[in-house]
């Protein structure tokens, strides 16, 4: 086409056409716009009357909730017959009725909670994990209360039962123990029925603190809690079994000892919840810059990037960081 366009000037559209092989007729043709082919309707076809008749039935309350097979049937048991069971398919799929036509109650879209830590006690996330009791079917129930940006256990408590009453006297027992003011601290939680109670939310509200939920049935919205519980459970020395509750509080106690003031957390630049809580985390990694420049001094060549350093304190620590797209992933250990 675009040869005879380029030799039609010159030659003729005639002579064109002969030139490059292609009919005269098949080049006028092919100039004019596509002509959509008439939609045909069948005589058998149901008038707009007719299917407007056919959706008035489907949509009646006694039938909303049935399929067309059943409405059909329940017609023709009423001596009445509209149309088949296809054509009322067609009907609802005209209207965008197949998948459902009852007026429907919607669950709210649940918008990702977006928290901020920059200092310890900021942001608290809490939660209650089950620990195997001495027998099938037996529980104790951990509570534990972490600061988000320190990562340190503030407080814990085993019980034998999950309870909003226990829930309410752990939070504000810390609260008390870590001086926190109204209008300090954001306390974060998932949507147990500790968490969501009456008696937690007028406790908070009295001490001036903002509560936070995660979104229903989403993990990540709760990193920091379900990240410790796995540093606890993959632990060596963690029973498959409690023999009693004191079994249980001694081994927390050993627990909650060691993973604040001993592990190296590897969200912390491996420093412990202890120094970045307590505000000493400056001075220890001063302490280990030393040894790394008295390191390097005595063998630079041993170190290709130059001067190490062991890095700094995080300065800030979010659930659900607007910035990144992706969803909060489970913090390293």
């Amino acid at each position: 086409m675009q040869a005879i366009a380029d030799l039609g000037p010159r030659l003729g559209i005639a002579a064109a056409c002969v030139a490059v092989g292609i009919p005269k007729a098949t080049y006028y043709r092919r100039l004019k716009p596509p002509t959509p082919p008439a939609k045909r309707t069948s005589h058998r076809a149901l008038g707009a009357e007719e299917r407007s008749g056919v959706l008035g039935v489907l949509t009646e309350p006694r039938f909303a909730d049935l399929a067309p097979a059943e409405v059909y049937a329940a017609l023709l048991d009423e001596g009445r017959y509209l149309c088949s069971e296809r054509t009322m398919y067609r009907v609802l799929a005209e209207n965008a009725a197949v998948r459902e036509r009852r007026d429907q109650l919607r669950h709210p879209a649940y918008k990702a909670p977006e928290l901020l830590a920059t200092a310890p006690n900021q942001l608290w996330s809490w939660d209650i994990t089950k620990l195997l009791g001495p027998a099938k079917w037996t529980y104790f129930y951990l509570y534990v209360i972490l600061d988000v940006y320190s990562r340190y256990a503030v407080g814990w408590m085993l019980a034998h039962r999950e309870s909003a009453a226990l829930a309410k006297r752990l939070i504000a027992e810390t609260c008390e123990r870590q001086g926190v003011v109204p209008g300090q601290l954001t306390i974060h939680a998932d949507r147990g029925t500790s968490m969501t109670s009456k008696p937690v939310a007028l406790l908070l509200s009295d001490l001036g603190v903002t509560k936070s939920h995660s979104r229903p049935h989403v993990s990540n919205d709760n990193p920091f809690s379900e990240s410790q519980f796995k540093t606890m459970k993959y632990r060596p020395d963690f029973p498959e079994r409690f023999g009693a509750i004191e079994h249980g509080r001694a081994h927390c106690g050993d627990f909650f000892g060691w993973y604040n003031n001993e592990h190296r957390h590897g969200g912390l630049g491996l420093l412990t919840p202890h120094d970045v809580h307590h505000g000493l985390a400056g001075a220890r990694l001063m302490a280990r810059d030393a040894v790394l420049a008295a390191a390097f001094a005595a063998r630079p060549e041993r170190f290709a990037a130059g001067l190490p350093s062991a890095g700094t304190v995080p300065g800030a620590v979010w659930i659900n960081n607007p910035k990144i797209a992706s969803p909060t992933e489970e913090p390293p250990q």
